[in-house]
């Protein structure tokens, strides 16, 4: 049969684990190896904690890489499960069913869709014999339409039957970042947070900013976002005082009106730019420029930036989703994952 079912199985990476010893630093003999400690100088240690300080994200980032690879194979079998199930009701082998109820239902493949294909990825195809070629597309065509019957038939099912999740993202991969701080958009009591670091100038916070947006359209009541200062002023040296700007305008009432200005006239941010973007908003402009000009929150942009730098931002946006990192303009779909996982969660317990 064309289009028959291909199963991908992905391997799964090796990741380091890092072991402290069970005896503490005061109980050690001389020249032993103290606890959790990683090396020795002369008298002084260097301990484990020391090493991992300033690196919280990129380790999260492991262990995330680790829990998506579980999330991913559980998911598999789940769904196997969950076939085996239903044929079992029905009195019939899991391949005869998965032709009746996928291959059977799974929309084919037209002559005008290899064509597009085609034409659209022309570039990226080998040359050769163009019949043969257009057999390749449509027997991969065919097989993504398969399987996203498939995907949706294993849906159904999970819908009418009882599957509780225990896979829980592990203790390293959140990041104990505070949203007490900050200025927040949505509601308060959410049981998802996103605290986001973001640049004011950075295109890609541009179209984070635009995608987070869409997450929030699409999980009302269920996410708060805290957006936090985080300008990278070696790459972008008007940042600083824009994010200073957006508190100045938060004085007065138009914090996020002024945030989606300022990302939408980005990269334009000169002080007058600044000052019109307030007169724009309907801002007071004398206080506005009062505030802008004595530089009263410079101090607290360079605290947000402190902070993010100990726990491991290094560039922009960088989103903490419970604490799980999720780095970059990702998108929508990254943000479901995490977002989806973390209701699951809270909804199993």
């Amino acid at each position: 049969m064309r289009g028959r079912w291909r199963t991908i199985m992905t391997a799964a990476a090796t990741l380091a684990v890092l072991l402290g010893v069970q005896a503490s630093v005061a109980q050690q003999a001389p020249g032993a190896k103290p606890t959790t400690a990683a090396a020795k100088v002369g008298d002084e240690v260097i301990t484990l904690g020391e090493v991992e300080q300033g690196l919280t994200a990129q380790l999260a980032k492991i262990e995330e890489q680790r829990y998506a690879l579980l999330e991913e194979r559980l998911d598999q079998l789940i769904g196997e499960r969950l076939l085996a199930q239903e044929a079992k009701k029905r009195a019939m082998p899991v391949d005869q069913m998965l032709k009746a109820e996928v291959y059977a239902k799974a929309p084919d493949v037209s002559d005008a869709d290899v064509t597009t294909f085609i034409t659209q990825n022309r570039p990226r195809l080998p040359q050769g014999d163009e019949a043969d070629l257009k057999l390749k597309v449509w027997d991969y065509l065919r097989g993504q339409k398969v399987n996203e019957r498939r995907q949706a038939f294993i849906q159904s099912l999970r819908a009418q039957s009882t599957v509780a999740v225990y896979l829980d993202a592990p203790a390293a991969a959140r990041v104990p970042v505070s949203a007490d701080r900050g200025f927040v958009r949505g509601v308060r009591e959410a049981p998802v947070i996103i605290v986001e670091f973001s640049d004011f100038q950075c295109p890609f916070c541009k179209s984070g900013a635009a995608t987070v947006k869409q997450v929030m359209e699409k999980y009302p009541g269920k996410v708060k976002l805290v957006f936090r200062d985080f300008p990278i002023a070696t790459l972008h040296p008007a940042a600083p005082k824009a994010h200073e700007a957006a508190r100045c305008a938060a004085e007065q009432g138009k914090f996020w009106e002024y945030h989606d200005l300022l990302f939408e006239k980005s990269p334009r941010q000169a002080p007058e730019d600044l000052k019109q973007y307030a007169k724009d908003l309907q801002l007071n402009p004398s206080l506005f420029a009062q505030c802008l000009e004595s530089g009263k929150h410079e101090a607290e942009v360079n605290r947000d930036v402190e902070e993010g730098a100990r726990l491991g931002v290094t560039a922009t946006p960088t989103f903490f989703i419970n604490g799980r990192p999720l780095v970059g303009a990702q998108p929508v779909t990254a943000f479901q994952k995490v977002i989806d996982s973390e209701l699951a969660r809270k909804t199993s317990r």
